[in-house]
């Protein structure tokens, strides 16, 4: 196989603005934002969504969706590789998350309750990408609460006390399954990687109003459904310490398996690919090939199967790999 300019496909970023959103994108790495004033609180890096298919942007593939190309017979084992999951529909979704407020309290189905609820499941992961002094996630409940308690509180609009509350730093991650109650923080940039999935129930918004100056719709009944009750103050899964060789196992699920790599000056990224498909997101440093230079924040694919000497850090860089289970 060979490298460029075969060796990454990158996408354009499909901006959603949110109530809790900001303008990080633009202010930290120079994106150009759909409008001036809009609070954009999601960018997504690589989507299959129907409403929001991610392009390609140069290269051979130029103008071709994600979906476009896991449709196509001839492409998918090049690109995906042979372990790709089955299926019409590519099963990750990547973004990027700008939380300058609180995101609501919220769960995502188990797959054995959201064909019920006529939603998909969600399971997810998030990376630091940057947090506030004092930054705060939410996942899980306090020690004591109960489904019971928890309905009298979010009846009386004081939820936030049943909520487990875990100061996090920079490098910082933490895994979501379906069911686990959660809330991002405001103060943080997340990357987050997912099952290919929307469905979100909002248990409580914090008595706040949405963008338009109304109330969000809230999910109670599905969320309580959907909630897992003796998921009691969880803590974050790990920092930014790497083993010795610089990599690490972050997170391995049923969905995916993500990794961090440190790479020295020069060294190429392709090493840590080893021939398999990847979605690779640049959390520090520069990673080059030819005259196309990945940063901090970028997202890009690597296709199955792509080897050489290309995609090499400069001057050291830090990324996160997103590929199949093993």
């Amino acid at each position: 196989m060979s490298t460029s300019p075969n060796s990454f496909i990158r996408f354009a970023p499909i901006y959603q603005t949110r109530v809790w959103g900001g303008r990080s994108l633009e202010e930290r790495w120079g994106r150009i934002l759909p409008d001036e004033t809009s609070p954009y609180g999601e960018s997504w890096e690589i989507s299959a969504r129907e409403e929001a298919d991610s392009v390609v942007v140069g290269g051979p593939h130029e103008g071709k969706t994600l979906t476009g190309l896991w449709r196509d017979a001839a492409l998918r084992p090049t690109i995906f590789g042979e372990k790709a999951p089955h299926g019409e529909t590519f099963p990750l979704l990547c973004k990027i998350l700008d939380a300058r407020d609180k995101l609501s309290l919220q769960v995502h189905p188990p797959a054995g309750i959201a064909a019920e609820l006529g939603g998909e499941p969600k399971s997810e992961v998030w990376y630091i990408a940057d947090a506030a002094p004092g930054a705060t996630l939410y996942a899980g409940l306090r020690e004591g609460v109960d489904r019971e308690s928890f309905r009298e509180a979010l009846a009386a609009g004081r939820a936030e006390p049943c909520v487990h509350a875990i100061p996090v730093r920079k490098g910082e991650y933490i895994f979501i399954p379906s069911g686990r109650l959660h809330a991002i923080g405001a103060g943080l940039l997340i990357y987050e990687i997912q099952q290919n999935s929307d469905t979100t129930y909002r248990v409580y918004d914090w008595n706040r109003p949405g963008i338009d100056g109304k109330p969000r719709q809230l999910h109670l009944e599905e969320s309580m459904k959907c909630i897992d009750f003796d998921d009691i103050e969880p803590s974050m899964d790990g920092g930014d310490g790497a083993d010795a060789s610089g990599d690490d196992l972050l997170v391995e699920c049923e969905h995916f398996r993500l990794e961090r790599h440190a790479l020295a000056s020069g060294e190429s990224l392709l090493d840590r690919t080893d021939g398999r498909f990847a979605i690779l997101t640049v959390v520090d440093g520069r990673i080059r090939e030819g005259e196309t230079v990945f940063t901090e924040g970028d997202f890009f694919l690597v296709p199955a199967g792509t080897v050489g000497d290309g995609l090499r850090a400069e001057g050291g860089a830090t990324v996160l790999l997103t590929t199949w289970p093993a």
